[in-house]
Order: structure tokens, then sequence, then C-alpha cells
């Protein structure tokens, strides 16, 4: 089977292989998108984040809650029973962080927060913001 010819980058021009990330621009245009994004802690994970609302919910949630907060929801991301990891990822929960602070609400209160995988929260993260905290 033949491969697709290579493409032109737009930002540099050069010839790069099909279906792959411009060797040459990806690192910069990586390093400009952390730049507009803002570190952690200037995005509200700070000490507080860390300390009251990650330990207290992860301690509450030792195991993915995925499949119960997604069909509760009506989303069903796995069919039940399938995620069964450990939660190592505190995800506000069912507002986001960003929804919380503007309602008055305290981001940091482990009401608000569910403990998830990792490839279950990058799932839910990637369907519900796609464009991260600024979009």
């Amino acid at each position: 089977m033949p491969n697709k010819p290579p493409r032109v980058c737009t930002r540099c021009r050069q010839a790069v292989p099909a279906r792959q990330p411009c060797p040459n621009c990806a690192p910069a245009q990586r390093r400009d998108a952390d730049a507009r994004r803002g570190s952690a802690h200037a995005r509200g994970y700070n000490r507080l984040h860390r300390g009251r609302f990650r330990a207290a919910v992860l301690r509450r949630d030792p195991v993915c809650t995925c499949n119960t907060a997604c069909r509760e929801s009506g989303v069903v991301v796995h069919e039940p029973g399938d995620c069964d990891q450990v939660a190592t990822v505190a995800d506000h929960w069912p507002l986001t962080k960003k929804e919380l602070r503007e309602r008055g609400l305290d981001e940091h209160d482990p009401e608000y927060g569910r403990g998830l995988c990792k490839p279950c929260h990058d799932r839910h993260t990637a369907r519900t913001s796609p464009g991260g905290w600024r979009q």
C-alpha cells in the first residue's frame, strides 16, 4: 500500500511526513500554548487544592467513580464495571472549577469533587472542555 505524500508545514513551510507533527515547530507551539495557559498555581491548583480538596476526594473515592457519575449524567463512557482503576485525579464534579468560581462557591470543598483514574479524567475533560480553562 503506498504511503501518503509529505505535507508542507503551515508555519515553517518545510516538508513533513504525512500525519505527523512538524519536528521543528511542534515544540515551539507547545511552549506558546503553555505560556498562554498559565502555571498550575496561577490556575488555582495550589496548596489548598492539593491539601484540602485533592487529598479529601481521593481518601473518599479510592477507586475511579467514572461509571457511576457518567451513568447518572446520561453519558456512558464504559460498560458498567469496566473501570475499576485506582483513582489518582480529583475531578471537580458536577460543576467545573471555573463554574464553581463564577457562582461564588468554594472550589476547594471536597463535596464538589470525585475521584477518577487519569484515562477517565482525560477522556471526560477532552469531551467537556476541549478548549481548556480559557474557553
